[in-house]
């Protein structure tokens, strides 16, 4: 039903359950409505996402569904170089897709004009009010045609996303995908498991339900960037072929996680929910929450990364003792059937028996089941990532160490550089008893001209005269005699 409206330029608002395709949805009519005759050098379509993720799969879905008609497709996002991007827009594009806060610097520094945008999509809208986008996505679209045609999707949609729509859309038609009788938020191609386990034994419980019979590619996510790179050496360690997306790693390192774990050189993704939101991969057999989510949104678009499509998937979610409350609320908003958790190990027979895991199975996986390529053997792309430091600009180390010397090596403020090899204060000070690093101070009493002492320091001078005399004395074989 959404393609006949949205083909007429009808405005949309496009809700379903996740992992329904909603992508090619606003996507076949996008590019079937782009002019190819006439003015091709601004845009005549944008598509706002939430996440850098987000937004390179959708670009790259549209670029493969209109390439025979030759449209032109670019993704513009933070963490590349602006050069590039910058580049392709002064040639010509005919879509952007991108996330707000990079569309909203190329439109200030003027490289980006959307005043010819006559296609708008907001996609996982509810998404981008929960990061705080939506004062952003406002500035975009008072920049956009007046007439043109709005397409809002997303899974859920909360009060403010609703005054969104009644704001900027033109009499929208409000499209749900799913049945009159159907109250449930998730795919009934998943199959759900919810378990109580301890935090000790979940590595042990995880490396076990990755070896279940059947299971292809399994998402694994977790609420902290710290928590997902420790699981991802721990499973790494345990023989398992695992990617890592978080916000920690460069956008070419995530970049490398996601074509490996699409290319299938690994089969494990950990991730932090950067990656839950709209990330469609083919063959995602298995999601394991490592942790309970913060709420149900959460919760359903982590489990929609499975079961996509019609295909059929498992999601297990692992509770901590003391995270109970937060899921029975969850579980009360989705009305799902897990009110009280099942006490799990990594040895509980329902375990083995609930997910098809062979019998004595343990946390290391066999070597012979060792064949995948792993994350290595993906390259990683050079994006000219921005807010990187070149090798040997890093201040003064960097300097001194180009000049073969250190800071140190210096003249102090106020000092000639004779005192290096005079022997200035600094390096045979009292202080430092008299030596320096390694063997003898250079400027000891013994090492000072007459032309270093300064010349009105009387007493000075005068020990200096009778030292003198006494050397003459002590030549020429005399007593020591008072002056």
């Amino acid at each position: 039903m959404c393609l006949p409206l949205a083909l007429q330029g009808q405005d949309l608002i496009g809700q379903a359950k996740t992992g329904t395709g909603k992508t090619l949805g606003f996507g076949i009519p996008l590019l079937q409505r782009i002019d190819l005759e006439g003015d091709r050098d601004r845009p005549q379509a944008l598509v706002i996402c939430p996440t850098r993720e987000l937004g390179l799969q959708v670009a790259t879905d549209l670029e493969r569904a209109g390439r025979l008609r030759g449209v032109r497709v670019l993704a513009v996002y933070g963490g590349r170089a602006y050069e590039p991007q910058i580049d392709a827009l002064r040639n010509g594009v005919d879509v952007v897709v991108g996330t707000p806060g990079r569309i909203i610097d190329l439109a200030n520094r003027r490289d980006l004009d959307l005043s010819q945008v006559k296609i708008l999509v907001l996609d996982e809208a509810d998404e981008m009010l929960d990061m705080g986008f939506l004062p952003d996505v406002e500035r975009i679209v008072s920049q956009v045609a007046t007439v043109r045609q709005t397409m809002l999707f997303s899974a859920t949609m909360p009060g403010q996303i609703v005054n969104l729509a009644r704001r900027y859309m033109t009499q929208p038609m409000h499209i749900r995908a799913s049945e009159p009788d159907d109250e449930s938020a998730t795919v009934d191609a998943i199959e759900q498991h919810v378990w109580r386990a301890h935090p000790m034994d979940k590595i042990e419980l995880v490396a076990r339900i990755l070896q279940a019979d059947g299971r292809k590619l399994v998402m694994i996510f977790t609420r902290t960037k710290r928590k997902a790179q420790r699981i991802c050496d721990d499973l790494t360690e345990r023989g398992f072929a695992v990617g890592t997306v978080h916000g920690d790693l460069g956008q070419g390192a995530r970049e490398q996680a996601l074509r490996a774990f699409r290319n299938g050189k690994v089969d494990v993704l950990v991730a932090t929910d950067v990656a839950a939101r709209g990330i469609d991969v083919d063959d995602v057999t298995h999601v394991i929450n490592y942790e309970c989510p913060d709420d149900e949104k959460t919760y359903l678009h982590r489990v929609g990364r499975t079961g996509r499509a019609g295909a059929s998937g498992v999601a297990v979610t692992l509770v901590d003792w003391e995270d109970i409350a937060r899921w029975q609320m969850i579980d009360r908003a989705l009305k799902l059937p897990f009110k009280d958790p099942i006490e799990t190990y990594s040895s509980s027979d329902h375990v083995y028996t609930g997910l098809g895991i062979p019998a004595g199975t343990t946390g290391t996986l066999p070597k012979a089941s060792r064949t995948r390529e792993g994350l290595g053997a993906e390259g990683v792309e050079d994006l000219g990532e921005t807010g990187k430091k070149k090798p040997g600009s890093g201040g003064d180390r960097d300097r001194d160490r180009k000049s073969g010397g250190s800071s140190s090596d210096r003249p102090s403020r106020g000092k000639s550089s004779s005192s290096k090899s005079g022997g200035s204060k600094s390096s045979g000070s009292k202080a430092d008893g008299g030596k320096s690093h390694g063997g003898k101070s250079e400027g000891s009493k013994s090492d000072v001209s007459k032309s270093d002492a300064p010349k009105s320091d009387a007493p000075r001078a005068a020990k200096s005269d009778r030292e003198r005399r006494a050397r003459r004395r002590t030549k020429g074989g005399q007593s020591a005699e008072t002056d």
